[in-house]
């Protein structure tokens, strides 16, 4: 009955608790109050029993249940239906570049670098419903895997599919993985556009130098985040491939990270090292937190006031107690 009802003036209940001291002046005084015939004897007199003596602290209780009516009342019950409406702005375009080469199979994350960087992506994936979302590839050369997009099923769908393949030739191009990442972004006309290019090795294929790749990046206002991936030392790194099976063995880390701090530093972003699984989900926070889109929300509130009926049966039930004092039980009180 009281679902979804709420009283904006809560403190007027306090009032009921005149309704027990009330409860307990009538317990002690209302003898005092019936009128009384003293007699020597009552021979003579025809005795019945009446019912309606007993029903007499009925008209008392009417006159509570009113009291507690009113007081309900002035609580002012009311429901309250809330609605919401989002507006989001133009969001924030955003491509990941992620470097498939081989090294992406060193084992000094776990399981691979490649599949701690999808595990990781992918809650970052999930974490931006108001944004659109690319993925690109790159080795020795580069492709887009999915172009920019707002469904997350779709992007979702294609970082599960990224993997290692001797398709693409082998090496590292990052400045091709930059440049189709801004190929992707450059016609955008979101409010920001992002590009997190991720590797764990140095600029060794393809046709288009990295600088160049960041002077595009600029020109378009498309800001860079880079991750350096991999742990300092040496790392069980694939090192050939007999019968069909990778060989692995201990390959010293080299990572152009002296070339990943100049993009980010010409394209506005910043510069991330991931040395180990916790630290890579950290750097994905970190760029979560500085890229963010706007969402305004709307709330409208509808009131509608319950007070009214509690009024009239206080009203009612006040009537009826006048009522039946001076009908029904007009010759007992």
């Amino acid at each position: 009955m009281l679902n979804g009802i709420e009283f904006l003036h809560k403190e007027m209940f306090w009032a009921l608790l005149v309704i027990p001291l009330a409860i307990v002046w009538y317990v002690f005084k209302h003898k005092e109050q019936t009128p009384e015939l003293k007699i020597s004897t009552i021979k003579g007199f025809k005795i019945e029993q009446s019912w309606l003596p007993r029903l007499k602290p009925f008209i008392f209780g009417l006159r509570l249940l009113a009291l507690a009516a009113l007081i309900t009342a002035l609580a002012r019950p009311q429901t309250v239906e809330v609605s919401s409406r989002t507006k989001t702005t133009k969001g924030i375009d955003i491509v990941i570049a992620i470097d498939v080469s081989a090294s992406m199979l060193a084992k000094d994350l776990k399981p691979n670098r490649l599949e701690a960087l999808k595990n990781v992506a992918t809650e970052f994936i999930i974490g931006r419903p108001n944004d659109r979302i690319g993925l690109v590839e790159y080795a020795g050369e580069s492709y887009t895997k999915t172009p920019i997009t707002s469904d997350k099923a779709i992007a979702l769908s294609a970082l599960r599919s990224v993997e290692y393949n001797t398709i693409i030739d082998g090496g590292t191009a990052i400045g091709m993985g930059l440049a189709t990442s801004v190929n992707r972004l450059k016609d955008s006309k979101a409010k920001s556009k992002v590009i997190i290019l991720l590797t764990d090795g140095e600029n060794n294929a393809g046709f288009i130098d990295p600088k160049t790749a960041s002077e595009l990046a600029v020109e378009y206002d498309i800001k860079v985040y880079t991750i350096g991936l991999g742990t300092n030392g040496m790392a069980l790194s694939p090192v050939s491939i007999i019968n069909g099976k990778l060989q692995y063995g201990r390959v010293q880390v080299k990572i152009d990270e002296d070339l990943l701090k100049d993009i980010a530093s010409v394209t506005g972003g910043k510069y991330f090292r991931a040395n180990n699984n916790r630290k890579l989900k950290d750097i994905y926070q970190e760029i979560n937190k500085l890229e963010k889109t706007d969402v305004e929300e709307f709330k409208f509130s509808k009131y509608e006031e319950k007070y009214r009926p509690l009024a009239l049966l206080a009203v009612a039930l006040l009537l009826l107690e006048v009522l039946m004092r001076f009908t029904v039980f007009r010759s007992f009180i």
